[in-house]
C-alpha cells in the first residue's frame, strides 16, 4: 500500500513521532491512522519501559502561571543529557506538564506513590488514580491520551529516559 505524505504529516501532528516512525506505523496498519497512532503509543511505552533503568540526572525546572496570577505550578523533569534538556520537544513537554498540574491539581506523580491507606477506602481505585495521579490523567490538550502516553511518545521520539521527578502547585489562599 502506498502511504501518502499527507497521512504521514497527519499522524506526525497527532503523535509527535518522527517521520520514519510514522511511515513504519502506517505501513504496519495498512494506512489506518487511528490504528497507527495506537501502534506508536504502544511502541513508545515499550521504549520508555526499556529506558527506565537508565539514570536521568539532567533536565529542567519549568513553571506555569495561569492568567490572573492566582494559580501556578513548578515542576522538575529529568532526562539523561543536557542536550535533550534544551530540545524543543522536551521543553514543550515540560511546559504542558506544568499547565496540566495547574489545571488538574494532581496529588501524586504515579500510582505507586499513593500510600496504601489512602486508596484502601476508595470504591473505584482506577478513578481515584485518574483524578489524583499525574501520569494517569487524561492530557488536557488531548483527552484521548493520558500523560503517561504523552511521556511514552516523547521518550520514543527523543530516545532518552525521561522522569517526572517532582512538582508543586500553588494557589493564592491555599
Amino acid at each position: 500500500m502506498k502511504i501518502s505524505v499527507e497521512q504521514i504529516k497527519e499522524l506526525r501532528e497527532m503523535t509527535l513521532s518522527s517521520v520514519g516512525h510514522c511511515k513504519k506505523a502506517l505501513e504496519e496498519t495498512k494506512g489506518d491512522i487511528k490504528k497507527a497512532a495506537e501502534f506508536l503509543r504502544k511502541q513508545g511505552l515499550e521504549i520508555a519501559a526499556k529506558r527506565q533503568s537508565r539514570i536521568a540526572r539532567e533536565g529542567r525546572i519549568e513553571t506555569y502561571i495561569h492568567h490572573g496570577n492566582k494559580v501556578g505550578a513548578l515542576i522538575e523533569v529529568n532526562c539523561e543529557s543536557d542536550f535533550v534538556a534544551k530540545n524543543d520537544d522536551f521543553i514543550k513537554f515540560t511546559k504542558d506538564l506544568a499547565m496540566q498540574i495547574t489545571a488538574t491539581s494532581p496529588l501524586y506523580i504515579k500510582k505507586e506513590d499513593v500510600p496504601a491507606e489512602v486508596v484502601e477506602h476508595e470504591k473505584n481505585k482506577e478513578e481515584f488514580y485518574k483524578n489524583h495521579c499525574l501520569l494517569e490523567q487524561p492530557f488536557v490538550k488531548d483527552p484521548s491520551m493520558s500523560i503517561n502516553d504523552y511521556l511514552g511518545s516523547i521518550v520514543a521520539k527523543i530516545g532518552e529516559n525521561i522522569v517526572v521527578r517532582r512538582f508543586m502547585r500553588y494557589k493564592v489562599g491555599e
